[in-house]
């Protein structure tokens, strides 16, 4: 029988292997992806379909050591923003802009700040594009249930 696959959901870290939160990030998201990965395989002999609504399962690791593209930081900007930010997705973490780009003020200045140097944009970033969250730095609790949850709508 033929079956079309399903496209996983990307989970993208902007990396820097010079940034010791980014290795811990990098490694961290890996072994969470591996044990994803895991769980599916297990999952498919058996019916987990309460426990699969809350679960993602698997994803697809993206990792860039360039910096994203504006449209992609104006993205993070509304994934982070408490106010800007898409409401009912469970417990959303919010960051400051300066946190996202180095001495900004707000989302606007954030832009400006990233066009004239980008190198301003700070790593590790985890972003979840599907589900509209990111988080900053290497907070592996706040990783964790963004990989392995699926949001409350």
């Amino acid at each position: 029988m033929f079956r079309f696959s399903k496209t996983l959901d990307p989970i993208t870290l902007f990396h820097s292997p010079a940034i010791k939160a980014s290795t811990r990030t990098l490694n961290l998201l890996k072994q969470a992806s591996a044990t994803a990965s895991e769980t599916a395989t297990e999952d498919q002999a058996s019916d987990h379909s309460t426990h699969s609504k809350k679960q993602r399962g698997e994803f697809e690791l993206e990792v860039t050591t360039t910096p994203p593209t504006t449209d992609q930081l104006r993205s993070i900007l509304d994934y982070i923003s408490p106010i800007n930010g898409a409401g009912g997705q469970g417990e959303k973490v919010s960051y400051s802009v300066s946190e996202l780009v180095k001495g900004a003020r707000d989302a606007e200045d954030a832009l400006k700040k990233f066009k004239e140097d980008n190198e301003n944009f700070v790593r590790p970033i985890t972003v979840d594009w599907v589900n509209g969250r990111a988080v900053i730095g290497d907070n592996e609790s706040e990783i964790l249930r963004m990989v392995r949850q699926l949001p409350e709508n």
